[in-house]
């Protein structure tokens, strides 16, 4: 039996309009128009490019929301090797730290998307076997300013998420326990963020970056809001040795799913931070034209084109 037609509503049209339109848009912002009027000053040198690897499989987090560590070990391990050029994991490793290093993973503790603990003490293990011990391995968010300020080498971990006052939750974010007064950092949608990253418990510590996408929050208002609706199953990890590059991938992404989700670009907080870490601190790419992203396993809604 045929079914009536359902009249369109403007809702669904806009949706369905949306969606039509999001690979070309996809494909605009990888060759990184920028928007007129931001006030963020070009970058100085445009040649300059970035690589970032993006690793999923459908296997890392269950129905339950549980982490495979296996499944996630063989993922970052996967990724290392194709974001250095190496065949074996040791070799990859090895090329971010060595047995003169002392060093430290700055994680994120967020209540309600913190980095698994399960992840932390895998990375322990990695660095170890680079000739290191695991004991003296710290890894820490918020006493970052104590544990991890006599290390020579740090990991950056953290779940990529909506964040009321910089748009973005991210690698360029996660530093600012660093700060005596956080806050500080807040005005102008946390423009200055990178400034952190230039003072000297921190200048070119930072050996690798690690975004995770296994569950991201993809939307939120408020300073304190998380709505489990505006999560989904993404099953990633972004790597890259460049903070600006993997978050400008992050926010991409969160802004394709907002797109695929209500059927329009909503915009929260401006990234701002994004690009002027690149064009006042020089910390990275923040162009998506300059940004070579290599994309590994799963391919079922990776959003980027």
């Amino acid at each position: 039996m045929n079914r009536p037609l359902r009249s369109v509503t403007r809702r669904g049209f806009l949706r369905g309009a949306a969606l039509a339109t999001l690979g070309l848009t996809v494909g605009n912002r990888l060759e990184g128009q920028q928007e007129e009027g931001s006030g963020v000053e070009a970058p100085s040198s445009p040649a300059a490019r970035a690589k970032v690897v993006l690793a999923r499989d459908p296997g890392v987090v269950n129905a339950q929301g549980s982490l495979d560590l296996t499944v996630f070990g063989r993922m970052l391990d996967q990724a290392l090797c194709a974001l250095e050029g190496v065949a074996q994991p040791e070799e990859a490793w090895k090329r971010f730290f060595g047995p003169r290093d002392r060093p430290g993973i700055k994680s994120n503790v967020y209540g309600y998307l913190r980095t698994p603990v399960e992840v932390e003490e895998l990375l322990r293990k990695r660095v170890a076997a680079c000739g290191l011990q695991e004991a003296g391995i710290p890894c820490t968010d918020r006493e970052a300013r104590t544990l991890l300020a006599s290390c020579t080498a740090l990991i950056n971990v953290r779940p990529v998420r909506n964040h009321h006052w910089s748009g973005i939750g991210g690698c360029l974010k996660n530093h600012i326990m660093f700060v005596e007064n956080p806050s500080s950092y807040h005005p102008d949608s946390c423009a200055n963020l990178g400034a952190i990253w230039q003072l000297p418990i921190l200048k070119d510590k930072t050996r690798l970056n690690i975004l995770l996408a296994l569950r991201p929050l993809f939307y939120g208002r408020g300073p304190h809001n998380f709505d489990p609706r505006h999560q989904w199953t993404y099953g990633g990890l972004f790597v890259s040795r460049d903070p600006v590059a993997i978050d400008a991938l992050g926010a991409e992404l969160l802004r394709l799913k907002r797109i695929e989700h209500f059927g329009e670009d909503r915009p929260v907080t401006p990234t701002k931070h994004i690009q002027v870490a690149e064009t006042r601190y020089g910390l990275g790419v923040s162009d998506l034209k300059r940004i070579d992203l290599v994309k590994l396993g799963w391919k079922e809604g990776i959003l980027f084109g």
